[in-house]
């Protein structure tokens, strides 16, 4: 028997950049990524990614779209990491490193997949095609993938 942990990961787009935190500490130390993380108690997954995005960039995010959900586990941990995937267009305030994490804007092409979690080079295409998606991955430690699924869908439930 797995419990979930919830999770939040969101992208704050313009037409033709992305905007990627370097990870400075903890899970995921020295890998870009989006911005995001834990659900807390009493919040909704909504309410946490904006919360995350602010602590860790500074900026404040707004209209944000549900584009996917992945399911993360690593070998030996019973725990699955459900991680909702959010982009938005609308964000206002200033862009600033926080202790958790250095923003940094990534043309499109140019994206840094080799200094990303391995998954990113599998889902990333979905979500810059203005895809819907649904992914589960299983890990062994944080650079190898043991298993995984992807597919795309034509709605996301609403948590």
């Amino acid at each position: 028997m797995s419990n979930t942990k919830l999770f939040s990961l969101v992208f704050v787009r313009n037409p033709e950049e992305i905007l990627l935190g370097l990870k400075k500490r903890g899970f995921g130390e020295n890998m870009w990524n989006g911005f995001g993380g834990k659900v807390e108690s009493g919040e909704s997954i909504i309410q946490g990614a904006i919360r995350e995005v602010k602590e860790e960039c500074g900026i404040i995010v707004e209209d944000l779209k549900k584009i996917g959900i992945l399911q993360f586990q690593f070998e030996g941990a019973e725990t699955v990491l459900e991680v909702h995937v959010f982009e938005t267009y609308q964000y206002h305030g200033e862009l600033t490193e926080s202790d958790e994490m250095r923003p940094k804007w990534f043309n499109l092409k140019e994206i840094p997949f080799k200094q990303m979690w391995p998954d990113d080079e599998y889902w990333f295409p979905y979500m810059l095609r203005g895809e819907l998606f649904k992914g589960y991955f299983l890990y062994r430690g944080q650079d190898l993938i043991l298993k995984h699924n992807i597919e795309t869908v034509e709605e996301l439930p609403t948590v």
